[in-house]
């Protein structure tokens, strides 16, 4: 992608803020650092209703009583606004004159925010020049409002806040011999025993600029200047905003404050206050945070940045799907030209090619064995016959590390190019080594379907060809295994038709069970004739065709039978396909060089980490029912699944490495993030952020992107970050993780490095939200609602499958499902509305909306204004007396949502 413009340093007045990790630089880190901001005054955008937009000079008077700006028309008295006057403060493009401002689509929606006062509720609407100057405001108009009835005692300094009160307890802890002082060498070390992951240069720059700016010659550090930097070093700016947005304009978390934010924002459920004081046991950093209940800002950056608040749901990395279904109805972790730990071209054959595999979850692994000398079969890479290594050997390290990672069954590709005598060798190492693993249970004919992974537990299963059922015949002709070899010889100008023939022995066929390998001819004649029991191979190149021909054929053969696909034989590099293309046609096993690191292999590990990397991943229900409808090149809404919208809002990182390639150029980086969505064709897409310049420890990048999902089962989130400047090589890390794997809310996201390893403290924090979910799935997590802005309603279409019974029985049912359609869309509109009116994104929850609501029924002199009476079994709210008409319009919208979901439910208990 092109460099964004839009990362250009912006001109303008030179009163500007930045959260560059520049020593120089100033950054927020309390209150009163945003007060001092709004005080020097920067220039906003003033928005009004008739679509046009004003440059203003904002300020906020010294005796912090009204907020200025200028020019203006009006007089200098009129031209301003009473922090007393003030009701609310929006962030984000949350009002009418944002909504209905025809240059609302250029805004962008972090740097918006609204200030709503009177009475009525009027708004001054305002657009910063940046994410960070919109978060100073919001959050230091939120700090004198909420304190606009209380002594303004934050102006005489930080010395007695909770935090500083725990660091001056950690200086004096170090200063051992009491004389308020000590060596910057010793500072240094305090700090980075307090935050491993800063620099040693950088903490000691920061010294010297403190130093400088107080013009004092000694090195040593004083009490208030060790404070003073740690503030402006582990101050992330977006988890300070963050902190005092959720705590009602406090510094600090309480346990209430805690639970409210893990219900509504991270959609945790079953929290109680006990287990709010638990965490801020385990994560305040202060005795005294600890022993009254409160989080600060240290222990709540630590919080966030703990497993605890990981973006991949804890739940998937246990087994939670059901591992009772057929073989045939899962995705299978697999391995190509497992014994390679190079390309295949060169490469020499090592048995830690199966240590690596089998240790990641593997489930279907390769052993290509050709005759070795001494009457011993070996495994080696027949382009470099020089290193090689025993088939025993190699036995014997699967046998050992098979089912560490996963007790689920164990698939063995055999590649056979023996002779005879060695194929008993290996039928005899096998039934020694493997004994009772190995699975050899005849399929029985009266079934139809493979058994389940639960029932093959601790199995190993054996891939090959096999002979007749004749026992009288021990031994015969059957098609050569060697995959690339077959391919080769069909590339050839010779090729007649014929396949290569070898001899196989009984005893070696008889270890073959439950996956018989066959040649694929077409559908119709294996939809007719093939076992259930018989499995098929497919190179890559073969696999594109029959998927861009009969892509609706290929999902329902495998519905039933397993597919293999393999690497064409022309990645003599060991290059990866792309699974993907493969999964949506419903392939299981897909093969993959594990040695090659890249994009592909991050997809297909990054698939299997759910289900509890155990290797088995249960395809979606549309590509196992028997009776559905999927097409692996659906363009759009995919039949009888309703697309989600996902909201990812890229805020910051964290700690970026120089990219490991790169030549020729200092430490400082350019990063911006790429977030890539792969699924089927109609949900794949990419979009970027913009570059952050010179900034590896914290860049702040503040930017939302959403993305329609009509398979979310199938699809999968991947964030790439990179550098924008960069020489010979632009890769800093990156993280895919399955859709159904996201968890809401503000999360971290782990990178890791080109070939694969977790990166420590590298991470990148972001906001997730999944809107317009229904039923399914995580309900409690990802019932939020949002309307889609759809011109045209779209229904639920049945398709008639041929068999008149049944057509003239689900014909009855076009009527209803359009009426719940209809239902369900006037209740998402409804909440839609409510949301609007509270201010709010579309993304919010309904506990957002009833916590906004609730904050907004209350008097002057806390007092509510209405009361709750239960009708039809659903709570209304019902005026006690006057109240304004910007509060009747939301009590209207309150009881249009009650309305829509009586009905709604009502209707469903009728039809069900």
């Amino acid at each position: 992608m092109g460099r964004d413009p839009s990362n250009q340093k912006c001109g303008g007045r030179k009163k500007t803020v930045s959260f560059s990790s520049m020593p120089s630089e100033k950054k927020i880190s309390s209150a009163n650092d945003c007060i001092s901001f709004m005080q020097a005054g920067c220039e906003l955008k003033k928005v009004r209703p008739n679509s046009r937009i004003y440059n203003r000079f904002f300020t906020l008077d010294t005796d912090l009583q009204a907020l200025r700006w200028e020019p203006s028309k009006k007089d200098l008295e009129k031209a301003k606004l009473d922090i007393s006057a003030i009701k609310e403060i929006r962030l984000g493009k949350n009002t009418e004159t944002f909504r209905n401002n025809g240059l609302a689509d250029q805004i962008c929606e972090d740097c918006a925010f609204s200030i709503l006062h009177g009475e009525n509720y009027e708004s001054l609407d305002l657009v910063a020049n940046s994410a960070d100057v919109a978060n100073i405001w919001v959050s230091g108009l939120r700090y004198l409002v909420s304190r606009s009835k209380q002594p303004l005692d934050f102006m005489e300094g930080n010395q007695n806040t909770p935090r500083f009160m725990w660091l001056k307890t950690v200086f004096e802890a170090a200063d051992v011999d009491g004389n308020g002082i000590m060596l910057e060498d010793t500072s240094v070390e305090l700090i980075k025993q307090l935050n491993p992951t800063l620099k040693e240069a950088k903490i000691r720059l920061k010294f010297k600029e403190i130093q400088k700016s107080k013009e004092k010659l000694t090195t040593r550090v004083t009490e208030e200047e060790f404070c003073e930097a740690f503030c402006e070093l582990c101050t992330r700016p977006e988890v300070y905003f963050l902190l005092v947005q959720i705590s009602k304009n406090k510094e600090y978390l309480d346990a209430n404050d805690l639970m409210l934010f893990l219900e509504a924002e991270q959609g945790v459920t079953h929290i109680t206050e006990d287990i709010c004081l638990d965490i801020i046991k385990r994560y305040e950093l202060s005795e005294e945070g600890r022993q009254k209940g409160f989080l600060a800002i240290d222990g709540f950056t630590q919080y966030l940045l703990s497993s605890e608040c990981d973006i991949f749901d804890p739940e998937q990395k246990k087994i939670a799907q059901d591992m009772t279904q057929p073989l045939s109805h899962y995705y299978i972790n697999a391995s190509h030209n497992t014994y390679l730990i190079e390309d295949q071209f060169r490469g020499p054959a090592d048995i830690n090619g199966y240590v690596r595999a089998l240790k990641m979850g593997c489930r279907s692994i390769e052993l290509d064995v050709s005759d070795g000398s001494d009457n011993e079969p070996i495994l080696c890479n027949r382009n470099n016959m020089t290193t090689h290594v025993s088939f025993r050997s190699v036995i014997e390290v699967i046998n050992k590390f098979a089912f560490i990672a996963s007790e689920y069954p164990l698939i063995l590709c055999l590649g056979n190019h023996c002779s005879l005598p060695q194929q008993k060798v290996m039928v005899q190492q096998m039934k020694k080594v493997f004994g009772n693993k190995l699975y050899t249970e005849a399929p029985l004919p009266s079934e139809s379907y493979l058994p389940s992974p639960e029932k093959l537990k601790r199995m190993i299963i054996l891939k090959g060809k096999k002979l007749p059922s004749d026992p009288d015949v021990l031994e015969g002709e059957v098609t050569d295994e060697d995959e690339e070899a077959e391919m080769s010889r069909r590339m050839s100008v010779d090729y007649n038709g014929e396949q290569k023939q070898i001899r196989l022995c009984r005893e070696l066929s008889d270890l073959v069970s439950i996956c018989k390998s066959v040649q694929y001819r077409d559908f119709e004649l294996s939809m007719k004739s093939q076992n259930y029991w018989e499995i098929c191979s497919f190179s890559e190149t073969e696999a594109s065709r029959i998927a861009n021909e009969y892509p609706e054929d290929f999902v329902n053969y495998n519905k039933k039978f397993l597919s293999r696909i393999y690497p064409s034989a022309m990645r003599i590099d060991s290059s990866n396909l792309n699974p993907q293309d493969f999964w949506n046609c419903g392939c299981q096993i897909v093969a993959m060089n594990f040695q090659t690191p890249g994009p592909m292999m991050d997809l297909h590990t990054g698939w299997f980490l759910q289900n509890g990397g155990c290797g088995y991943v249960l395809r979606p229900s549309i590509m196992r029912d028997e009776v559905s409808y999927f097409s692996a090149n659906t363009k759009g809404i995919v039949p009888g699944v309703s697309p989600l919208a996902l909201h990812i809002k890229i805020i910051s990182g964290q700690n970026f490495p120089k990219p490991k390639g790169a030549c020729a150029k200092g430490d400082v980086i350019d990063p911006y993030v790429c977030i890539e969505i792969h699924g089927i064709p109609a949900d794949c897409s990419e979009q970027r952020t913009k570059t952050v310049q010179q900034n590896s420890d914290n860049p702040i990048f503040d930017e939302t992107f959403e993305f329609q999902v009509n398979l979310p089962e199938l699809a999968m989130i991947r964030f790439v970050v990179l550098d924008d400047d960069y020489i010979g090589d632009e890769f800093i890390g990156q993280y895919t993780i399955p859709f159904e794997c996201l968890q809401p809310g503000y999360r971290h996201v782990p990178l890791r490095s080109f070939v694969g390893d977790i990166m420590e403290h590298v991470t990148l924090f972001v906001h997730i939200a999944i809107t317009n979910r229904s039923g399914g799935g995580k309900a409690q997590k990802r019932s939020l609602s949002v309307r889609m802005g759809k011109k045209v309603r779209e229904y639920t279409m049945l398709r008639n499958i041929g068999l008149k019974t049944i057509d003239d029985i689900f014909k009855v049912a076009v009527h209803p499902l359009r009426e719940a359609i209809d239902m369900r869309e006037n209740m998402q509109n409804a909440i839609v509305s409510i949301k609007e009116l509270c201010g709010l994104p579309p993304i919010a929850s309904l506990k957002q909306c009833l916590l906004t609501l609730s904050s907004r029924l209350i008097t002057s002199d806390n007092t509510p204004s209405v009361s709750l009476v239960m009708k039809d079994s659903f709570p209304y709210l019902e005026p006690l007396g006057a109240i304004p008409d910007v509060q009747k319009k939301m009590l209207a919208a309150y009881d249009l949502v009650g309305n829509c979901d009586s009905i709604f439910f009502i209707s469903l208990c009728v039809k069900s």
